[in-house]
């Protein structure tokens, strides 16, 4: 089980060693590395100097002024144009590093029209949707809520609801980002809440999941804890860990 893979494809390619699946929630895209500004889309584009000082305002909670800056840099470049073309080398070495079998959902920094073209057979991906692995059923909700740092899969509350709504009851509740519990998405780090999902932890109580898996929050104040009858559990950030967490029964 992975999250936040931000472009760690050496050790997504061993991630599934000795394990029945691998199951992926999603962020394969590094756009920018807050760790170490010299990586990602972002500074490859505009360089380390001005990765710094987006971190510095995005940290400082100072969005306008990061997407002012952001406006100045993209003038003149196809921004669209150029983001998908560093987001398909980077899907390229990712799905190729896909053991089979994988199950995989979207993260909020993902651009799902472009997945079909790179998931290989033994690659399933599912977003609002179940399947059974091992005996159990797993459910997949895909993407984040809407933010102000506006990134590529963020949809309206309403449809993630939605999604939600239509799994039913699963055994295992696999989302990107986690329920919304203070302890889950706060970001230690960052020193910042992330949105978590209202319409998780409705569905955690309501239909009792042996566990809710998700990832999102690189530094979460709290990386495991039980909602009721539900262990949630933030499977990590891989790009950073490099480690998978295993599920077993």
């Amino acid at each position: 089980m992975v999250s936040d893979v931000h472009g760690n494809a050496r050790d997504l390619a061993r991630a599934g060693d000795g394990a029945d699946a691998l199951v992926c929630l999603g962020d394969l895209v590094l756009f920018l590395d807050y760790a170490d500004h010299s990586r990602g889309i972002f500074p490859d584009l505009f360089g380390t100097e001005n990765a710094d000082l987006i971190v510095e305002l995005r940290t400082a909670r100072r969005f306008e002024e990061a997407r002012e800056l952001g406006r100045r840099l993209w003038a003149g470049i196809d921004r669209a144009a150029a983001t998908e073309e560093a987001v398909r080398k980077q899907y390229a070495e990712l799905f190729a590093a896909f053991p089979a079998p994988t199950y995989a959902t979207y993260g909020n920094v993902d651009m799902p029209q472009l997945w079909p073209e790179y998931a290989r057979p033994g690659t399933t991906v599912l977003d609002g949707e179940r399947v059974e692995i091992g005996g159990r059923v797993f459910g997949f909700v895909g993407g984040g809520l809407r933010t102000p740092m506006r990134t590529p899969y963020e949809i309206d509350d309403e449809e993630y609801a939605a999604k939600v709504e239509a799994l039913g009851e699963v055994d295992v509740l696999c989302s990107h980002i986690p329920p919304e519990v203070p302890e889950l998405v706060y970001d230690t780090v960052a020193r910042r809440f992330e949105r978590g999902s209202r319409a998780l932890l409705d569905a955690i109580r309501r239909t009792r999941p042996r566990y809710a898996l998700f990832g999102h929050v690189h530094q979460p104040l709290a990386r495991r804890m039980r909602v009721g009858a539900t262990e949630c559990v933030n499977v990590g950030h891989f790009a950073s860990t490099g480690r998978p967490w295993a599920l077993e029964w």
